[in-house]
């Protein structure tokens, strides 16, 4: 129980954050490119309530970290409601519309990473603020990576959906009302690691490329 209680504490805010911009950099560049349905509804907001899902936020990442003993967790937010039809260009604009989210986790893990750097540089004595960034550096980097799976509705399948020629865009985009289960199958079989490690790994090498001036700096 004080496992489940520390793990909590350390990761409520990164991954608060994590959904929430994530979910406003949707709404915000589906609003840019002329559809205004997410803004209207209130979800481009930074309020974590606004996109707060009670079962796939909250109920299923507690059962799963119960159930498999930590090994496991996975969760969802509620997506940001997008008529694809009421953007400038529809299929060009969807990949935009969909990159927003992970380019968002890009950016907060890069910030996460600079609090992890500012807690070294000002010697930092406590811990929790160290564990506390490098939470928020893993849990956007696994955002990025999950949500770029060339899978509809996942983000990279959105985008995919937009660069395939409209004859194989139209036969792909079939696949999203069984997209969530395929890709449920997928990280219960431990496929999807396959994607995710080298994805975060070429994420955090380009992280460590921007940060790398800023090191040198403070060496």
């Amino acid at each position: 129980m004080n496992d489940l209680i520390q793990t909590v504490a350390v990761y409520a805010l990164p991954v608060l954050f994590a959904i929430t911009l994530h979910e406003a950099a949707h709404a915000y560049a589906a609003k840019y490119f002329g559809d205004s349905t997410a803004y209207m509804l209130g979800r481009m907001s930074l309020n974590p309530i606004k996109h707060i899902d009670p079962f796939g936020t909250i109920l299923i990442p507690i059962l799963l970290y119960f159930s498999t003993g930590g090994a496991f967790l996975f969760g969802y937010a509620k997506p940001v409601p997008i008529n694809f039809g009421q953007l400038r260009k529809p299929k060009r604009d969807m990949a935009w519309v969909a990159l927003a989210g992970p380019a968002a986790n890009f950016l907060m893990a890069l910030i996460w990473l600079l609090v992890l750097i500012g807690v070294a540089a000002f010697q930092v004595q406590e811990d929790f603020f160290a564990l506390m960034a490098r939470a928020g550096i893993l849990t956007n980097l696994v955002m990025f990576a999950f949500n770029l799976f060339p899978i509809p509705p996942l983000d990279g399948g959105r985008i995919l959906t937009s660069l395939l020629p409209n004859k194989y865009a139209y036969q792909f985009a079939k696949i999203e009302p069984y997209g969530f289960f395929i890709v449920m199958a997928l990280v219960l079989l431990k496929v999807l690691y396959f994607w995710m490690t080298p994805v975060m790994m070429v994420a955090q090498t380009v992280l460590q490329w921007i940060v790398k001036p800023l090191l040198l700096l403070l060496n």
